[in-house]
């Protein structure tokens, strides 16, 4: 039985080939995690060697699962393939095929062993370095003595952090991205989980960690992620509470010990994996975790790539990252299909969201020209805004909310992002204060809206001017826990209101405050302070 490939993946076949016929060096191929490259490479290597019986093929990668996983998908579309594993990791040093898929690790000192080779295919390509040393680079250079050999390159996310795009400049290994297929590409035709996101009510303060190579210094941006874990874990368990596969990515080793632990004091079974995990328990933990034996992960810089677990319906930043190729990495972990998935949550502690872009749409780096240092954004930077009902995170063009159908002003033009960072007060790292106002008066109302369960519409009259909050009750997950909150920092009291109706009855149970403090969010106002008559002040909910 021949096994049919999507279309895509026949386009994305049909490119490379194209482009070698028209005498092309070495192509890049952009895919979104999730969409079938170990598919794509299977196939095109059996149709290059059949029709070159003599080409002599090396399928690098740079951990062991994506070997095991790469030479499976060519068996899979080609049972009888002269191909052979070179992996300390797998315990085979194979070189003699003619097709050898092997970790960089375990071959990037044995050219000679290899032999001649004319196609180098690499996956997870964005880990070449643009130039210099590396494992990479050494293989290649020793490899290039023989004659027209070419490589083409393989990646969800094709630019670095320190040298921008993959195929531009004049050091880079690939001459040109001939087919592109993304994340939204691959939602939109079925083949890849929805995504949908959350900013946490907490956030981890990077303001005086260092960077170093455009990136956060590491021990210092642990330090202030620890900081904010038991009130991240505590968001996590209200928001993860219908979700039954957690994923979530920590600072550095202590810190993902210390959230394994405060989950578990929630009575969620949760393990943790490092680079310090031996071989055998993170094979076993991860064993678990895809089977459902356990309900949360955590780790520290492990499982950014590589790691295929469709079950994930939750995606945690308890982090913070400079780098696009991280974040679009760590996104990719939670967008594969599974039985029962409706879509994936990600959940975000570190402003990655804000910076780079909503997840579903993420293709930040595609924006760029080529040569551009695209691998990276600003700590300030501005690409997503929070709709006022649900708190999703959206484009800043986008016109309605796609969690709760929210809908912006139509006449509001795309804002350029310099314009969005100051409406928001982060340009050239100045916070702009927030402005206290008094409150003369305020309004319970149900809104509707359709398609999306009623809310209670709060209107804050201070002065000639007006301020709004909308209270989820009867929606489920973060909106309720927000709503729920709102309801005890204003003095009321459990059991908290099911509905509109119910929390409309009981407002003489809360609180008015006397003043509250606002921030510019574009054209509207988020409510992030209020001071109630006894003096008191609490943040916002």
């Amino acid at each position: 039985m021949t096994l049919q490939l999507r279309s895509y993946q026949t386009k994305a076949i049909e490119a490379v080939r194209d482009y070698w016929q028209i005498g092309g060096g070495n192509p890049l191929v952009e895919m979104a995690t999730g969409t079938g490259k170990s598919m794509v490479i299977g196939k095109l290597t059996k149709d290059l060697l059949s029709e070159y019986p003599k080409m002599r093929v090396v399928m690098l990668v740079h951990v062991r699962e994506l070997v095991a996983q790469n030479f499976a998908a060519l068996l899979r579309v080609w049972p009888d393939a002269p191909a052979g594993i070179y992996s300390a990791g797998l315990g085979k040093r194979d070189a003699h095929h003619r097709i050898t898929f092997a970790s960089i690790q375990s071959v990037y000192k044995r050219a000679r062993s290899l032999g001649e080779r004319h196609l180098i295919l690499i996956d997870e390509a964005h880990l070449v370095p643009a130039k210099g040393e590396g494992m990479y680079r050494q293989l290649l250079n020793d490899l290039s003595a023989y004659a027209d050999m070419r490589v083409c390159g393989f990646t969800a996310t094709p630019y670095r952090l320190d040298t921008g795009r993959l195929d531009g400049g004049g050091d880079a290994l690939f001459d040109k991205t001939v087919f592109k297929y993304g994340i939204n590409d691959g939602i939109d035709d079925g083949y890849l989980s929805p995504l949908i996101s959350r900013a946490g009510l907490s956030e981890i303060d990077v303001s005086n960690v260092k960077r170093r190579g455009g990136e956060f210094v590491q021990g210092e941006m642990e330090v202030e992620a620890d900081k904010i874990t038991m009130q991240a874990v505590t968001e996590l368990v209200g928001f993860g509470e219908n979700r039954r596969s957690w994923l979530i990515f920590c600072a550095g080793v202590k810190h993902a010990l210390n959230a394994r632990d405060a989950i578990r004091a929630h009575g969620i079974s949760c393990e943790t994996v490092t680079g310090n995990t031996p071989t055998g328990e993170r094979d076993a933990i991860l064993r678990r975790f895809k089977s459902g034996e356990m309900r949360a992960l955590t780790n520290a810089q492990v499982l950014t790539t590589g790691f295929d677990a469709p079950n994930v319906d939750l995606v945690g930043f308890m982090r913070s990252t400079l780098s696009t190729s991280l974040y679009v990495q760590i996104v990719g972990r939670g967008t594969r299909i599974a039985d029962d998935k409706e879509n994936c949550l990600v959940l975000d502690w570190g402003g990655n969201i804000r910076r780079h872009g909503p997840v579903d749409a993420v293709s930040v780096g595609a924006w760029r020209t080529p040569g551009e240092d695209s691998g990276k954004v600003g700590v300030d930077s501005v690409r997503a805004k929070e709709c006022p009902q649900c708190q999703s995170l959206a484009a800043l063009n986008a016109i309605e909310c796609k969690t709760c159908g929210h809908e912006w002003p139509r006449n509001e033009k795309p804002k350029h992002e310099a314009e969005a960072e100051r409406n928001v007060g982060i340009m050239s790292r100045e916070k702009v204060p927030p402005q206290q106002v008094p409150v003369v008066d305020w309004k319970f109302e149900r809104h509707t809206k359709a398609g999306s369960p009623d809310s209670v519409r709060v209107t804050y009259i201070a002065g000639l001017s007006t301020y709004r909050e909308w209270l989820a009750f009867e929606h489920a997950g973060y909106a309720n826990q927000r709503a729920c909150q709102w309801w005890t920092l204003h003095g009321g009291t459990a059991p908290f209101p099911k509905s509109v109706i119910e929390a409309i009855e009981r407002r003489d149970e809360i609180a008015m405050p006397v003043t509250i403090s606002v921030k510019p969010n574009g054209k509207y106002f988020d409510i992030v302070g209020r001071g109630f008559a006894d003096q008191k002040k609490v943040e916002a909910a």
